[in-house]
């Protein structure tokens, strides 16, 4: 006997479900125009909050005007630019230009809308892995290194003097004397280069599995004239020296591993004693409902599907994922042998945690 279930729907909770939708749509396209305004300087151009025609701004910009004035009509109707149909001008205002230009990093929210763009390229693999559950290997992304290296600039560089060292008391000092410093996962080396470059005293490693990352990071301190630094490409899930360093960094590098539980405990077996460890990771909390506050929440979960987790899954890892959390992440620190770990907030970065780590006997 077959049985079936009348559902009643509530007419206006589905009106008002529609409608979020409706905006969820607008908001997906606007995204991938912003990353458009992004990438071809369409907003760098319009910063200066001056009123524009769209022949002016694609001259400006040495752009297409029949394509800037098409991007300009989602700018206009999605209420980002500003336009006035007396005289056919357009303006970004200085309250939209604060976070829309690459002058207003490191802020730039312009920046981080490039991430649609690239995940979307990688759909269909992704796709696919829903049935076969391997993961989409690093080498079908498209401008990841990129976008991760503009990203990094934002809330890794810029925030680094004024923000990220204070949080370790007597760091900086160290520093200017001399310490041994290595970079877990250190990309294009952007972060290890404007360390090296502020404090000449000190020694930098910067490790990664890419050898097209540790390539340009390489070129980027060659043409800096660093010569305390020097960079490898390593599988960090075997890395091995024991005692070697006074410090060690990861930035939003650890849930992208294949065994990020090997590697921390690889970091805590790098630390001198005394050494202290600082890794920035995404701001999350490891049980889903906890999550609902977090207004990047939905962002996170998206990125870390179609990469973090992908990407850990395709390399026959644990496919941790970006959302594992603030309660997994001390849990499994302290499972590497960090028994003090300070965790903070910091004003410049919306999406990160900063966890300070140390094992003390």
């Amino acid at each position: 006997m077959c049985l079936t279930h009348s559902v009643v729907v509530d007419a206006a909770k589905a009106g008002d479900f529609s409608e979020k939708f409706v905006g969820m749509f607008n908001g997906a396209a606007l995204m991938l125009m912003t990353s458009i305004g992004h990438r071809t300087g369409l907003f760098d151009a319009m910063g200066d909050g001056q009123s524009v025609t769209s022949s002016e701004l694609a001259q400006k910009a040495e752009l297409s005007d029949r394509y800037v004035r098409e991007w300009l009509g989602a700018m206009v109707t999605g209420e980002i630019v500003m336009y006035d149909p007396q005289t056919q001008r357009y303006h970004l205002p200085a309250e939209h230009a604060a976070w829309l230009t690459r002058a207003s990093a490191p802020q730039c929210l312009a920046a981080t809308s490039q991430w649609i763009g690239v995940l979307g390229a990688v759909e269909d693999q992704v796709v696919e892995a829903f049935s076969h559950g391997k993961g989409v290997p690093y080498s079908a992304y498209k401008r990841f290194a990129a976008v991760m290296a503009e990203e990094s600039n934002q809330t890794t560089v810029a925030g680094m003097d004024e923000h990220i060292l204070p949080l370790i008391p007597g760091l900086v000092a160290d520093l200017e004397r001399g310490i041994r410093v290595v970079d877990v996962g250190c990309g294009s080396g952007w972060a290890l280069i404007h360390l090296a470059k502020r404090f000449p005293n000190s020694r930098f490693v910067g490790l990664d599995l890419l050898d097209t990352q540790i390539a340009d990071a390489m070129l980027k301190a060659s043409d800096a004239g660093l010569t305390n630094i020097t960079f490898r490409a390593c599988d960090v899930t075997d890395w091995n020296e024991p005692a070697s360093y006074d410090l060690v960094t990861t930035f939003d590098a650890v849930h992208d591993q294949a065994r990020p539980d090997l590697v921390l405990a690889n970091i805590r077996r790098a630390l001198k004693p005394g050494g202290v460890y600082l890794m920035q990771d995404i701001k999350a909390s490891t049980p889903v409902e906890k999550n609902h506050d977090n207004p990047m929440a939905p962002f996170i979960y998206t990125v870390s599907c179609m990469h973090c987790m992908s990407v850990s899954l395709a390399n026959g890892g644990m496919g941790l994922g970006a959302a594992w959390g603030r309660e997994l992440a001390c849990q499994m620190l302290a499972d590497a042998g960090f028994n003090d770990v300070q965790v903070s907030e910091l004003p410049h970065d919306m999406i990160n945690y900063y966890y300070v780590a140390r094992s003390v006997a």
